[in-house]
């Protein structure tokens, strides 16, 4: 028996739910979206928790320098922080966010993405007018900022600074063909071996 077999028949019998410990592993979307602050902290870690429903902002670097976060995973399993195929999805609700090839090097210190998937992702205005708040259009998830018009050569000049903590990869995502690729400049070439 696996060691992971061993621990989930463990919390089973001291009464844990399946929910959380499935989701993470499989990676499937929830069959309905909890409804209060209670049914998201059975859903998220401690951290996606704070981020995605309080509107926390992780460190800038977290999200590449953590092990277990998307960057640093990215970097692990695929040789770089913007493989071109699949989609990045919301660590929440699963709804797909951003396109692979959206995701480009802006320098700020999380990851950032030219435009969305349209319709799954929804501006809002901060309070003090300063910013403008994206979030998850399906759950409401905080996911980051979008900045417009920094003159990055983009095919829209924004730039969505997200949380990673707010994303999970899925490789296997779909991405329409006709995804622009970026400059080179804006994507690294992959990590060596």
């Amino acid at each position: 028996m696996s060691k992971w077999s061993m621990a989930l028949l463990v919390a089973l019998r001291r009464g844990a739910s399946l929910t959380p410990v499935l989701r993470r592993r499989c990676g499937r979307a929830l069959a309905s979206l909890p409804t209060d602050d209670a049914g998201w902290m059975t859903e998220l870690s401690p951290n996606q928790f704070a981020v995605l429903r309080q509107k926390a902002t992780e460190p800038p670097g977290y999200s590449e320098g953590t092990e277990g976060e998307l960057e640093h995973d990215l970097k692990r399993d695929y040789g770089t922080k913007y493989p071109d195929v699949g989609v990045y999805e919301c660590a929440g609700c699963r709804e797909p966010l951003y396109f692979a090839r959206t995701k480009f090097n802006s320098g700020c210190g999380w990851p950032a993405f030219y435009d969305g998937i349209p319709g799954a992702i929804r501006e809002v205005p901060d309070a003090d007018g300063m910013r403008i708040e994206i979030v998850c259009a399906k759950c409401d998830g905080h996911l980051g900022h979008v900045f417009k018009n920094e003159g990055f050569p983009t095919p829209t000049d924004e730039r969505h600074c997200v949380n990673g903590i707010s994303l999970r990869y899925e490789p296997a995502g779909y991405q329409p063909d006709d995804t622009p690729k970026l400059p080179a400049a804006l994507v690294p070439k992959p990590i060596p071996p």
